[in-house]
C-alpha cells in the first residue's frame, strides 16, 4: 500500500561564535572545570550576543537547511518553530523568520515544548506534509537558553547554551513499511504534575517578567531515564522497528549521564550514540537538530540509515520519533 511519509531532505545549524568555557564560568560562580564535567559531561557551551536575537540563530541555521536540500525560501509553504526564548511575547518567531528569510505568504507559528520542542514540531508539521497540505516545510529548533540563567545559580548556569538546527520536510512516497525514507511513529508524553521540577519563575501573565530558570536536577535526572525510555519503546513500535534495527541514537543533549543512562537501560550500542554535549551543552528544543546536522556533515549518519531521537524537557514533557533519513 503506497502512503505518503514526511522525509528529512535538509539539514542546518548554526552556533553563535561566542564560546563560553568552564573555566570562564568558574570566573563568575563557585565551579570548576572538573566538577561540571564529572556531573554532566560539559566542556563549553556557545552564547549569543545581545543583539542577537533567537530568530536570527533560526534564520542561519534555516539557510543552511535549504541550501542541504537544494531548495529557497521561495519553496517554503510551512514554518515550525520550536523555542522557549521567543523574540517577543508575541509574534511568534516563526513569524519574524518568515520575514527575514523571505518566504511567501503560509502558515508560521512556534511550539513551545521546552527540550521536547523540536520532537513536537516535527509531529505537527508531520501532519501537514503527509496529508498533502504542506510540500516544503522549514521545522527549526532554535534557543537562546543563556538569557535565562541565573547567573548566581551554579546548579543551572552552567548547563545551558544557545544554537540553533533546522530541517526541511518534503513529502516522499512509501510502502508503509519500516523501509520507508521520512518519519515512521512518534510518542509524545506530558505529566504538568511534575511542572515544579523544571521551570522558569516569571511569565508574562503572573510576574510581568521573564524570570530565571529553576530545577531539580535529581529528580529531572531519574524521571529522564525512565520516561525517555519508555517513549522510545512505543515510539518503536509505532515504527515498527526494534531498537536492534536503530543505526544511529540522537538523543537531546542535556546530560552525559542521562543519555549514558538511556542507551544502558535500551541495549544500544554506544558507538551508535550521537554526543555533542561537551561542546554544545543543554541547547533545548535546539539540541537534537544540531547534533543531527553534527553527525551528518562528519560523515556518521548517511542516507538510508534509521534514526531514533528523543528529548525531555519541562512540563515535564517527553517524546520519541524514528525515522529513515
Amino acid at each position: 500500500m503506497s502512503v505518503t511519509r514526511s522525509a528529512v531532505t535538509g539539514v542546518g545549524s548554526y552556533l553563535p561564535e561566542q564560546v563560553v568555557t568552564n573555566a570562564d564560568l568558574a570566573k563568575i560562580v563557585d565551579t570548576s572545570d572538573e566538577w561540571i564535567v564529572e556531573r554532566t559531561g560539559i566542556r563549553q557551551r556557545h552564547k549569543a550576543r545581545e543583539d542577537e536575537p533567537t530568530s536570527d540563530l533560526a534564520v542561519a541555521a534555516a539557510r543552511r537547511a535549504l541550501e542541504d536540500a537544494g531548495r529557497t525560501p521561495a519553496d517554503v509553504d510551512l514554518i515550525v518553530v520550536a523555542t522557549t526564548t521567543p523574540d517577543m511575547t508575541f509574534p511568534a518567531t516563526a513569524s519574524i523568520v518568515q520575514r527575514k528569510l523571505g518566504v511567501p505568504v503560509c502558515p508560521a507559528f512556534d511550539v513551545q515544548a521546552v527540550c521536547s520542542g523540536f520532537v513536537y514540531a516535527l509531529s505537527v508539521a508531520d501532519g501537514f506534509v503527509a496529508r498533502g497540505v504542506s510540500k516544503c516545510a522549514l521545522v527549526i529548533g532554535a534557543e537562546e537558553m543563556t538569557r535565562l540563567m541565573d547567573w548566581k545559580d551554579r546548579a543551572t548556569c552552567v548547563l545551558f547554551g544557545d544554537g540553533a538546527g533546522a530541517v526541511v520536510l518534503e513529502p516522499r512516497q512509501g510502502q508503509g513499511d519500516k523501509a520507508d525514507q521520512g518519519l515512521l511513529g512518534f510518542a509524545l508524553r506530558c505529566d504538568g504534575t511534575k511542572t515544579d521540577l523544571l521551570y522558569v519563575d516569571g511569565g508574562p501573565a503572573t510576574t510581568g517578567s521573564v524570570g530565571h530558570l529553576r530545577m531539580a536536577g535529581n529528580q529531572v535526572f531519574r524521571h529522564a531515564v525512565i520516561n525517555i525510555a519508555e517513549a522510545i519503546t512505543a515510539a518503536c513500535e509505532a515504527s515498527g522497528i526494534e531498537i536492534a534495527d536503530v543505526d544511529w541514537f540522537v538523543p537531546h543533549q542535556a546530560n552525559q549521564r542521562i543519555i549514558r543512562g538511556v542507551g544502558e537501560r535500551l541495549g544500544l550500542d554506544e558507538k551508535k550514540v550521537v554526543s555533542t554535549v561537551a561542546e554544545h551543552a543543554n541547547t533545548s528544543a535546539a539540541s537534537i537538530p544540531l547534533a543531527l546536522d553534527a553527525a551528518i556533515k562528519d560523515g556518521r549518519i548517511k542516507r538510508g540509515d534509521m534514526v531514533l531521537i528523543e528529548a525531555m524537557g519541562g512540563g515535564l514533557t517527553w517524546g520519541a520519533c524514528a525515522f529513515r533519513l
